[in-house]
Parts: C-alpha cells; structure tokens; sequence
C-alpha cells in the first residue's frame, strides 16, 4: 500500500461500491467464522470490514447503533430486558444501555474476535461493556434464543451483517418463531434490514417471514448509512398481538442523554416512508 490509497467494497446487487481513502492496514485477524481487516481511513477514522464488506467506520458508526436501539426503546412502554444477537462491535449495546430503565442487556455474537477488535480499534464503541447491565456472550444467537425463556424478554435486536455466512440463519421464520417465543406480549423485535433502495424485495421476504412466525404489526424505518451499500439502511420492527408504533414522543423528547443522529423528531420523520416503499410494504 502507498502512503495512500483507496479501498472499495463493490456492491454487484446495485452495481455500485463504496470506497474510502485510508493510509495503511492497522490489523487483520482470520477467526473460525470470517476474515476481520482494520485500515485507517485519512477522513472516516478506522474501518472495519468483515469478508470484505464495510462494517463500521469510526465517523458514522452513530446513525446505525443509535437508529437499531432508541426507536424501539423509546416504542416499548418499559423496556428492561433486552437482548442483542450480533452486535460484537458493542455499539448498539452501548446505546441500549443509555436507557437507565433497562435492567440487563445480553449481547450474542458468535465471533469474540469482532469484539476484541473494537476494544481495541473503536474503545469508544465499548465503554459499556463493564456496565454491570451487560452480559457479553460469544456464542451461536440462534441457538441462545431457541433455549431462551418464553416471555422473558421486552426487546430482540439482530444486529446482523448482511444474511450470508454466519448471518444467513438470521433473517427466517424459524429463528423469527423463537424470537416470537421468548419475546412478551408487548415485545418488539428489531431486524437490520439493508437498503430499501435495492434489496426492498429482502425486506418484504423478510417481513413475509416474521408475519409467518406471528407477528402482525411491521414497521419499517429507513435512515442514512454512508459506509453501506447506497448510503441508505433500514431497520424493521415487528410487534405481536396487533400493537403500534406509537412511540414515547414525550419521554424521548426528554431524554437526559446525548445522541447524534435520533430525536424525537427524527423518530416522527423515520415513519413516513418514500412513496415507492410504502406502497411496497403496504402490498407485503
């Protein structure tokens, strides 16, 4: 590599590839799962790429974890018991337990190398980690959550990667049924969900399975990603029982804690979607 040069992630899905300028590898590690690769970017900070494909960069890390926690947090109306499967960068943990209601986050990755990686690439990311609420698990998340109690939890976020590899047993209706399961009645469960701009025919299979395995009320919430595939992301809720998405304007308008990306406001502009979406999801 030269003093700079350029590294791309090319997306052939959407004929495009995202690129960064950076300045030299920092580190690469090959666990039993994935390959893990660190460069350090001249204007994004560190990059983390899992297979080849961007992860999470130090610049915009904000708009994924904070829109994959607070919409939900802020939807359900007490949520203490949440449990994150993936999410081994910490960055979604750390934003669940901003909520000083939350009384135990379980976070299950398979792969502890994505984990030591950010402690040591993104520390920022993991200054939650000995937050005595956390419980840091590296283990197989579809098998954590078929043992998982029935009606033991407010809240399931997949914090995924894309569905291949690792992630492909996380985006159907069987690993959808034990999060039904395990979730109460007022449960919510959270999905990364790609980009509405491309892969939209993903989204819709994906919500076609979690409405086989129960679930009945869907909500969709599109947000910027730069370092993702079109710049463009989603996360998808999924209630059961035929609740809302009235979320607690009020409490989140109040919140006594810093974001950078999620408001109150932010959450009511997230509920509109673009016209060519909305009439997708409504026929879903």
């Amino acid at each position: 590599m030269t003093t700079t040069d350029w590294l791309y992630e090319n997306f052939d899905p959407a004929g495009s590839a995202i690129g960064y300028r950076v300045t030299r590898k920092l580190d690469e590690v090959q666990s039993p799962f994935q390959k893990i690769e660190i460069y350090e970017s001249t204007d994004w900070g560190n990059v983390m790429l899992i297979d080849g494909a961007m992860m999470v960069t130090t610049r915009d890390n904000f708009l994924y974890h904070e829109m994959m926690s607070h919409p939900a947090l802020f939807t359900h109306p007490d949520p203490k018991q949440v449990v994150i499967i993936g999410g081994g960068d910490c960055g979604t943990l750390r934003e669940v337990l901003r909520h000083s209601g939350v009384e135990h986050a379980v976070q299950c990755d398979i792969d502890e190398q994505v984990t030591r990686m950010a402690e040591k690439y993104f520390p920022e990311l993991c200054e939650s980690n000995n937050d005595p609420r956390a419980e840091i698990l590296f283990d197989d998340g579809i098998a954590w959550m078929k043992n998982a109690a029935p009606g033991s939890l407010d809240i399931v976020i997949v914090d995924s990667t894309d569905p291949v590899g690792p992630a492909e047993g996380l985006f159907n209706r069987s690993f959808f049924e034990s999060c039904f399961r395990a979730l109460k009645d007022d449960g919510i469960l959270v999905q990364q969900s790609e980009s509405p701009l491309v892969l939209l025919e993903l989204i819709q299979a994906m919500r076609a399975e979690m409405g086989k395995a129960g679930f009945d009320s869907f909500q969709t919430l599109p947000f910027p990603q730069p370092c993702y595939p079109t710049g463009w992301w989603s996360c998808t809720l999924a209630r059961k029982g035929g609740r809302g998405f009235e979320f607690r304007e009020a409490d989140a308008a109040a919140k006594t804690f810093e974001t950078q990306y999620y408001s109150a406001d932010i959450h009511k502009a997230a509920q509109v979607l673009p016209p060519f979406v909305a009439k997708a999801l409504d026929a879903d």
